[in-house]
């Protein structure tokens, strides 16, 4: 473990700089800010860390995740308050540098070749607090992975990195990969793709009232699924529904117009989960 006490010194500018895409994209690491999200790092892909430090006032706060990352052979650093914050202003005493992941069309195919039934493709999702809440909400609902295409926010935006608190650790996350290219690859696949649009052909309560019956028909919901959902503001146009098997609108009972994306893909997603259970 070595420590740092100067906030000026080039360690601390190089993480610092993480937070920028130029940056991101030059050294091929991204930021995990917070206990949380550091802990689930540690935890679930060891092999990816490069670094984990420590502030002096959140070290025997959090000694559990120290602990955790000598165990699994983490470099790991104690540092000044004010060198952590110099590297993370919502780092709460704990940042941690990570690898990449894989990228494109050959990240896809080896993700699919292990066998999916619920899968998320965020397509033009812009605001980065949406996309790691959705990535949040995929984890918790059970699926096997999430495709950001490339018109999306940079899931290793910090902002996005926090918002799935943890959750990018869990599950498998494809990114920069056109929109056509993923849903061609998750029809060759088998699985059937279903556009979440407020003007979907189909009401989902029907679907989930007939999931797994005959009555179902091509469109059963207890089938290996990929939900594809569009930007915040404009939803999917014309063309890109037309690239899934079919639409599916949710419901809305009371006087709202609509749900926010994160909402609406959370409510698609558990209703896949439950079919298929």
């Amino acid at each position: 473990m070595t420590d740092l006490t100067n906030p000026r010194a080039e360690r601390v500018k190089l993480v610092r700089g993480l937070a920028k895409p130029a940056a991101r994209t030059k050294t091929g690491f991204f930021l995990v800010e917070g206990p949380q999200s550091v802990r689930e790092a540690v935890a679930h892909t060891p092999d990816m860390v490069r670094d984990v430090y420590f502030s002096d006032t959140a070290l025997d706060k959090h000694r559990e995740i120290l602990t955790m990352a000598h165990a699994k052979g983490v470099y790991t650093h104690t540092a000044s308050d004010e060198v952590v914050d110099a590297m993370s202003k919502d780092a709460q005493g704990v940042v941690a540098v990570v690898r990449q992941l894989d990228r494109g069309a050959g990240a896809l195919e080896h993700a699919l070749s292990k066998g999916v039934k619920n899968v998320a493709v965020l397509h033009t999702v812009r605001d980065p607090g949406n996309a790691g809440t959705v990535i949040r909400a995929a984890d918790a609902a059970g699926c096997d992975l999430v495709i950001m295409t490339q018109e999306s926010v940079d899931v290793f935006n910090p902002k996005v990195v926090r918002s799935t608190a943890g959750s990018l650790f869990h599950i498998p996350v494809v990114t920069g990969i056109a929109v056509e290219d993923a849903i061609s690859q998750l029809k060759a696949a088998g699985l059937m793709v279903l556009a979440a649009a407020g003007q979907g052909t189909h009401d989902l309560d029907d679907l989930q009232d007939v999931a797994g019956t005959q009555a179902a028909g091509e469109v059963d919901l207890a089938k290996p699924t990929a939900w594809l959902f569009g930007n915040e503001a404009r939803g999917l146009s014309a063309q890109e529904v037309e690239l899934a098997h079919s639409s599916v609108r949710v419901p809305i009972r009371g006087l709202a117009e609509s749900l926010n994306l994160s909402t609406a893909a959370t409510v698609c997603l558990y209703a896949t989960s439950r079919a298929q259970r």
